[in-house]
C-alpha cells in the first residue's frame, strides 16, 4: 500500500485491492470509532473449521467504512471470527511470557547473593523483554531500589551490654509490574479485523474480500514464472517473436495449474492433507 504505486495504477485506469497498513490515520479512527460502535456486518462465508474438526466455524464478514480513505477510495473492513480468536489467544500467550519473564528476573535480586546490576543493565534487560514479546503497550513496569538491612557483631564472641555491632546495607533491585487491562480490553474490541482499500468503486465489499482472497493464488502464479519456468528478458528482434515466448510460457504455466489442479483433487478424494 504505497500512495505513489497506488497513484500509478489509479492514474492509468488500472484497479487494485490492497490491506491498508496499521499507520494509516483510516485504521486509528475505526478502531477508536469501533469501542463505542458496532459496524452494520454482512456476512460473506460461514464454513467449518479449516484446520480443527469439531472447533469454531470460520465466519467472515465485510463493511463498506462510512468514511473514504485519504484518496478518496472506498475503505473496507473485514472480520474474522478465527482470526480475532488467533489473535485474542497470542496476546494472552506473549503478556504470560512476558510476566513470566519479569518474574524470573526479579527472582534473582532475591537470592543471598543477587547479581549486582546497574539501574540501566536492568532497565535494558526490562525493556528488551517487553519489545521482543511486543507488549509494551499492555504491561506497565516500574524499576524501585529496595535497602536490606543487617547488623552483625564487630567482633567475635558472645554478645553482652557493652557489644558493639554494625549495620551492612545491601541494596537490590525491586521489579513490580501490572497488566493494563483496559488496554487489552480496547485492543480486543477490534480483533480479528482490518482495512482493505480498493479503487474501483463498483465492487460491492462481498466482491473487494473475494478478490483480495484470490491474491495468493495470482502471487503464486508470478512465483512459479520467476523461479519455475525462470522466465528472463531475452534480446527478440519483433513483435511476434515477443508473442510467441509468452504464448509459451502461458502454455506452461496453464499445464503447471492443471496438475496442480489434478493433484489437489485426488488428496481430497483419498483425504490426504
Amino acid at each position: 500500500c504505497n500512495e505513489d504505486a497506488m497513484g500509478y495504477i489509479d492514474r492509468r485506469k488500472g484497479r487494485f485491492v490492497t490491506v491498508l497498513p496499521r499507520t494509516r490515520i483510516e485504521d486509528r479512527l475505526f478502531r477508536e470509532w469501533v469501542q463505542g460502535h458496532e459496524p452494520d456486518w454482512e456476512k460473506v462465508w460461514d464454513r467449518e473449521n479449516p484446520r480443527k474438526k469439531g472447533g469454531p466455524r470460520d465466519r467472515w464478514f465485510v463493511w463498506r467504512d462510512r468514511l473514504p480513505s485519504a484518496e478518496g477510495w472506498p475503505v473496507i473492513w473485514v472480520f474474522s471470527s478465527l482470526l480475532a480468536l488467533r489473535t485474542s489467544e497470542f496476546r494472552r500467550q506473549r503478556i504470560a511470557r512476558a510476566e513470566q519473564e519479569l518474574s524470573d528476573l526479579a527472582g534473582g535480586q532475591m537470592g543471598p547473593r543477587p547479581r549486582k546490576r546497574s539501574r540501566y543493565e536492568m532497565q535494558r534487560q526490562i525493556d528488551e523483554i517487553l519489545e521482543r514479546l511486543h507488549v509494551v503497550r499492555y504491561i506497565e513496569v516500574s524499576l524501585k531500589t529496595a535497602y536490606e538491612h543487617s547488623f552483625k557483631q564487630e567482633r567475635p564472641g558472645r554478645p553482652g551490654p557493652d557489644t558493639k555491632y554494625v549495620r551492612k546495607t545491601r541494596k537490590r533491585w525491586k521489579i513490580q509490574w501490572r497488566v493494563n487491562k483496559d488496554k487489552v480490553a480496547y485492543d480486543q474490541k477490534s480483533d480479528g479485523m482490518y482495512p482493505l482499500l480498493t479503487n474501483d468503486r463498483s465492487l460491492t465489499p462481498r466482491q473487494v474480500l473475494e478478490a483480495h482472497k484470490r491474491q495468493p493464488t495470482i502471487e503464486k502464479r508470478f512465483s512459479q514464472v520467476k523461479t519455475v519456468l525462470e522466465i528472463a528478458p531475452v534480446f527478440l528482434k519483433n513483435e511476434g517473436r515477443v508473442e510467441a515466448l509468452f504464448f509459451l510460457y502461458f502454455v506452461s504455466l496453464l499445464v503447471q495449474t492443471l496438475i496442480e489442479r489434478e493433484m489437489r483433487g485426488a488428496m481430497e478424494r483419498r483425504e490426504i492433507t
